[in-house]
């Protein structure tokens, strides 16, 4: 191991987002991609072949061969730990509940690369859908790094926006080809400009941005809020629907969909005052909602709206903008409907399964909404009352539409 450099990318995660959206963009740009995953299958298959195919669900169908791939298995710690050492750029696309459990070995790897490879930074793409993901990294970093590591100096924990839609595979699908992946053509990737410690590589697909927390917060308000009204509202108004397109296909809903986001946006625009125009946000509503629609991409009600634990938590999509809609006195109202129709969000996957965490949830909210608005969501039942009332209306309401009395 002689510690030198070269453009090779370790990519933490090589899942639907790993291998449809990060690993395509370095492998075009001229990088190895070296996907280190808890996955043997998938890691011998990607050693076997070196390569795989990622199709681009339109109104056209493309296929892009990511090539120059290989892969580790993540409990071969010394070889992870040399990948490290000699990588250009890192990045970790885990999935946010799973992001601690890589961190001790990173630890190690950045300390070797010290040893080896002297003060050669090293910049890390955080390519989770996380709030403050940085800082989260960087936290948890200090506890498994000596006194006195320079993380500062030697380490970029760069925060990205990933806007990227990758359906769920199914299982014939996966059987046909286990690499294989689907996605939707959009390719832009927004990232802290101001994280890095090396030059940002020219990457075709990449869009440096300078305050990147009004663009983190851009995609939890708009998009990621976005599809949880598509879904819970969607959910409540067509239980029996799979797809996402089928329930936006109701131009009623779809309506309430847009003036739900709209909402949000409103308070994007008056928390970052001269960072996004009401314009801008706009358009970008109406695109995403063309985007929402797109028959062959085939997203699921389940893939969107699952993970209720995460996704009704305090800093995430919903709760979040309601806070900060009571501290600057702007409605919330539309936004607190989708929260409350998201804890009655009961769709499955093609087996008819709920994930462990939602069924976890469903055992909060047996002891009713004031739980969940307070164990998951955040809310302090002083400060947030007259959101706690609201919410119990309209759950109430909820129950009588599920019903059939409404």
């Amino acid at each position: 191991m002689t510690g030198k450099l070269h453009d090779k990318l370790v990519l933490f995660g090589a899942g639907k987002i790993g291998r449809s959206f990060i690993g395509p963009l370095f492998s075009r740009g001229g990088f190895e991609v070296v996907f280190i995953d808890i996955s043997r299958p998938v890691i011998d298959e990607l050693n076997l072949r070196h390569s795989y195919c990622v199709l681009i669900r339109s109104d056209v169908e493309t296929v892009i061969n990511v090539q120059h791939v290989r892969g580790v298995f993540v409990g071969d710690e010394d070889q992870v730990i040399r990948e490290i050492v000699t990588a250009r750029i890192l990045a970790v696309s885990v999935g946010s509940n799973e992001l601690g459990s890589i961190l001790p070995v990173i630890a190690k790897g950045l300390l070797k690369r010290f040893e080896t490879a002297g003060t050669s930074p090293l910049d890390i793409i955080i390519a989770e859908n996380l709030r403050n993901a940085g800082e989260f990294m960087r936290q948890e970093l200090k506890n498994y790094l000596p006194e006195g590591y320079p993380l500062e100096e030697r380490v970029g924990l760069v925060e990205t926006s990933i806007g990227k839609m990758v359906p769920i595979m199914l299982m014939k699908d996966t059987e046909e080809d286990l690499l294989q992946v689907f996605a939707e053509p959009y390719n832009t990737l927004i990232l802290d400009k101001r994280a890095f410690k090396n030059p940002i590589p020219e990457i075709e697909g990449f869009a440096p941005k300078e305050n990147m927390k009004a663009w983190v917060d851009q995609k939890l308000f708009i998009h990621n809020l976005g599809h949880a009204a598509a879904v819970y509202l969607g959910y409540l108004a067509h239980p029996d629907a799979i797809y996402l397109h089928e329930v936006l296909s109701d131009s009623k809903l779809k309506e309430e969909v847009r003036n739900t986001m709209l909402q949000a946006a409103d308070i994007l625009l008056n928390t970052y005052p001269g960072e996004f125009t009401a314009e801008s946000l706009t358009a970008h509503i109406d695109d995403l909602i063309r985007r929402f629609q797109n028959k062959a991409l085939g997203d699921t009600l389940f893939r969107v709206g699952c993970d209720l634990k995460r996704k009704l938590s305090s800093d995430d999509r919903l709760a979040c903008p309601i806070r900060l809609a009571r501290e600057l006195n702007l409605p919330y109202g539309l936004i607190l409907k989708v929260l409350v129709c998201g804890c009655h969000f009961r769709a499955t996957d093609e087996a008819g399964n709920r994930l462990s965490a939602d069924l976890e949830f469903d055992e909060i909210y047996e002891k009713g909404i004031r739980e969940v608005l307070t164990a998951i969501c955040g809310f302090d039942e002083v400060i947030h009352r007259e959101v706690i009332a609201e919410a119990i209306k309209l759950d109430d309401i909820v129950n009588l539409i599920r019903e059939g009395k409404m």
